[in-house]
C-alpha cells in the first residue's frame, strides 16, 4: 500500500479536484472540466476556506493528487449538542483506485473528526454508487438514514 499525504486544498489544486470529481457517470454529467475552469470553483473554493467548519483536503502521493474530500464539522443540539463530521465529495484518482488510498483518506477524516471533538462522522452518498456503499460498510460506517435532496 502506497502512503500519502493529506493536506489542505490550495486554490491551484482545484483544476485536479474538478478533474476528479467528473471523473464517473456521475460526475461527469455534473462538474466541467472546461479551461479556463468555470469561476464557480473558485468561488466555492473561497467561501470553504474560510470557514472554520470547512476542510477541503487533498491527498497526494509524491507531487500528484491522488484524491480528496471535504469534511464539515456541524454544531447540533440534538445527541446533547454533539458535533458530528460530515465526509462529502470523496474521491479517488480513477488511475489510483483499489490500492488502499481511500481507507487512508479515510482514516485520516475520522481523526480529524475526532481532534475537533465530533461524536460520530456520517457522509451521503448516490444510491447508484454500490461500489462506494461497500466500501463505506467496509469502514463500519452503517446505512442508518434515508437522505432526501430537493434540486433549487
Amino acid at each position: 500500500m502506497q502512503s500519502i499525504t493529506i493536506r489542505r486544498a490550495v486554490a491551484a489544486d482545484l483544476p485536479e479536484i474538478v478533474q476528479m470529481l467528473a471523473d464517473d457517470p456521475l460526475g461527469a454529467r455534473r462538474e466541467s472540466v472546461a479551461t479556463p475552469l468555470d469561476g464557480a470553483y473558485s468561488t466555492a473554493f473561497d467561501a470553504i476556506d474560510a470557514d472554520p467548519n470547512q476542510l477541503l483536503a487533498v491527498a497526494t502521493a509524491g507531487e500528484e493528487i491522488v484524491g480528496t474530500l471535504q469534511l464539515t464539522f456541524l454544531p447540533g443540539l440534538s445527541r446533547k449538542g454533539a458535533w458530528r463530521g460530515q465526509i462529502e465529495a470523496v474521491r479517488i484518482s480513477s488511475s489510483r483506485r483499489g490500492q488502499g488510498l481511500g481507507k487512508q483518506l479515510f482514516a485520516w477524516a475520522i481523526d480529524e473528526c475526532r481532534a475537533r471533538g465530533c461524536r460520530f462522522v456520517q457522509l451521503t452518498t448516490d444510491s447508484s454508487r454500490t461500489d462506494a456503499h461497500r466500501f463505506y460498510e467496509q469502514l463500519g460506517f452503517v446505512g442508518s438514514h434515508i437522505g432526501y435532496k430537493l434540486t433549487l
